[in-house]
């Protein structure tokens, strides 16, 4: 994916935006940890550590590609950016198959996710000299169909977690889903950084759904 010119302003708050992020995500993991060793088993400390890592993964590459001057540093930032979105999709799925689904259907969907995103990052090293909308839309698809795979599986999701705990889980996609527009086809001053806000907003809403609803989940 090829990245758009930003003015200096809008490349400053792109950084700070998401580097705060990857300082959230730090907290946040650190939380998600020492409760699930409080109320949970080792099931929800080693997923809600992968759900936090990739967090801080996805927010320190994006800010520091934000934040480098031009040149190959700021493309290989960029180019790990993307793989990371695949990492953090599926890192936010493997509380929620492992603690609230379990059993075959969890596991065929953390399959599923897990393999999504490495056939994602295959995909992305074997076409990483390619530029281009057709490229885009292409990741852009595979990133919209992992975050949506969660409906094959809302019955069981709804069944098992209280209201708030799903609805915190659909209110994050619907962040995330509604920011795409605002990275590939918004062209006003700072839309850039309107997307990283709503990536932060999703995540905010799904470490919720995963702190306060999926780990007390016995």
């Amino acid at each position: 994916m090829a990245e758009k010119n930003y003015s200096r302003a809008e490349e400053r708050a792109n950084a700070i935006s998401h580097l705060s992020g990857a300082g959230l995500a730090t907290a946040g993991l650190v939380l998600l940890v020492v409760y699930s060793a409080v109320r949970g088993n080792a099931w929800h400390v080693v997923s809600t550590s992968i759900f936090g890592a990739t967090m801080i993964v996805l927010y320190l590459v994006s800010g520091m590609a934000h934040a480098l001057k031009t040149g190959k540093a700021k493309d290989l930032f960029f180019f790990f950016d993307h793989i990371a979105i695949f990492l953090l999709i599926a890192g936010t799925y493997t509380p929620i198959t492992l603690v609230v689904l379990r059993g075959a259907l969890g596991w065929v969907l953390f399959g599923l996710q897990w393999g999504l995103a490495v056939a994602g990052i295959v995909l992305k090293f074997t076409r990483a000299g390619r530029s281009g909308a057709g490229v885009n839309y292409i990741f852009i698809a595979l990133y919209v169909i992992m975050g949506w795979l969660l409906v094959i599986a809302l019955v069981p999701i709804i069944r098992t977690l209280p209201t708030m705990g799903w609805l915190w889980i659909l209110i994050g996609g619907l962040c995330y889903s509604i920011g795409i527009y605002f990275y590939a086809k918004a062209r006003f001053p700072f839309h850039h950084l309107v997307w990283h806000l709503l990536v932060i907003a999703g995540s905010v809403a799904h470490w919720f759904a995963i702190f306060f609803y999926v780990i007390p989940n016995p």
